[in-house]
């Protein structure tokens, strides 16, 4: 099923690259303002050995893991405690929802005035975008938790801390991971387009900046595709993961 999933995949986006072409070559498209669908291809696999390029690729994946990785720290122990109290989780639900719409490259401005170093300020812009999948997919999972499972091991006089390890931590760690899935594509999105709207020392947005300056319309479509490309490996790596780790998860649902 997997198999067929990725040809039929591949054979549409053969197919939409040559309709493209197509469209470029007879004259639908200008390929003055937009370049060949070869051209681009070609260009695409160039950069895959471009060592200018590879370093801002590794620019901004160093802020991207970073990010993701301190948005899950902060965003799951925030929401094993606000998931675990309810009073707490009510007081606070209406703050979270006034903070959660904010589009988080809206606050670059101000993370730049506070924060002086330019991968910092990316990678805080990162962490805000990056927590919202977590925590929100954290706090569900524990109300999601069987309360016959809890009542069981408290009746066996167990601690609110026993029972938050043995039954509500492996209970919600499906929903935990889900945020983690999606919070990797929201933390790509989030530093590239740092990079495009702040600049900065590299990074696949800082890239594409240069190569607009050049008037290299083919070398922006090469590196987003590049970043298309490493959202899809990203995800695809995170779904096989998560399988492997939860599959007792998907047996029961």
């Amino acid at each position: 099923m997997t198999s067929t999933r990725v040809i039929r995949g591949a054979i549409g986006v053969a197919g939409l690259l040559a309709v493209a072409e197509l469209a470029g070559r007879t004259g639908l498209l200008d390929p003055a303002v937009v370049p060949l669908t070869s051209t681009v291809v070609s260009d695409t696999v160039g950069l895959a050995v471009d060592s200018e390029f590879l370093t801002d690729v590794s620019f901004t994946l160093i802020v991207w893991a970073v990010g993701l990785g301190l948005a899950s720290l902060l965003a799951v122990s925030a929401g094993m405690l606000l998931g675990s109290l309810p009073r707490a989780e009510s007081a606070v639900r209406p703050v979270l929802e006034f903070l959660r719409p904010i589009p988080s490259v809206a606050l670059i401005p101000l993370v730049t005035l506070v924060v002086a170093s330019d991968a910092w300020m990316k990678i805080t812009v990162v962490v805000y975008a990056a927590m919202w999948p977590v925590l929100i997919n954290t706090m569900y999972g524990l109300r999601e938790v069987d309360p016959l499972a809890k009542e069981t091991l408290r009746s066996f006089g167990f601690g609110r801390l026993d029972v938050l390890r043995r039954v509500s931590l492996p209970s919600a760690a499906p929903f935990v991971g889900t945020g983690i899935r999606l919070a990797a594509s929201v933390a790509l999105i989030v530093a590239i387009s740092a990079e495009l709207l702040s600049g900065g020392a590299g990074g696949i947005g800082v890239y594409i900046i240069k190569a607009g300056s050049a008037d290299r319309v083919d070398l922006m479509l090469a590196a987003a595709m590049w970043a298309g490309v490493l959202g899809l490996i990203v995800n695809s790596v995170l779904v096989r993961g998560q399988r492997r780790l939860f599959r007792w998860h998907e047996a029961r649902t």
